[in-house]
């Protein structure tokens, strides 16, 4: 078992090089860059923002720097929040998102089990196929309709 799992996470490693990098040079094709929106600089200021963000650099370094970084946790910095990282922004959050996510779930297992006992002790009456189509509403209907609707 230990070796049927090592295994598999070794061979997770290339899938997620190749997503990173997928994901990577997806954001460097898309027209435009990150100081765009902004007003419009002047060149020199322009230049001195993207040596400081590395962007001046040809694609592979970039890569190869933003590789080294995922593995020691860093996501580099924030072109939306001066003065943040990417990893700092994700830490603020990742509290509050926990506690949302682990409500939800702790309310969808009590949620779940008791109506899943009832369907169970009412098989093929009314309370069964009530529970059945509701669960199954639930499934079919997609998440960016359903968040709206909650």
């Amino acid at each position: 078992m230990l070796r049927y799992s090592v295994r598999r996470l070794l061979g997770a490693i290339p899938t997620l090089f190749v997503l990173v990098a997928f994901a990577f040079l997806l954001i460097r094709l898309a027209p435009g860059g990150p100081f765009d929106n902004e007003r419009h600089l002047q060149p020199e200021v322009e230049a001195n923002l993207r040596a400081a963000y590395h962007l001046d650099e040809p694609l592979y370094r970039q890569f190869a720097r933003y590789l080294g970084g995922l593995l020691h946790g860093d996501f580099g910095p924030s072109f939306q929040y001066r003065d943040y990282s990417v990893t700092e922004l994700i830490a603020t959050g990742l509290p509050v998102s926990l506690k949302l996510g682990g409500t939800a779930m702790l309310l969808a297992l009590l949620v779940g089990v008791a109506a899943g006992c009832l369907a169970a002790l009412k098989q093929n009456k009314v309370a069964d196929f009530g529970v059945m189509a509701l669960s199954m509403t639930g499934v079919s209907i997609p998440n960016f309709v359903m968040a709206p609707l909650l």
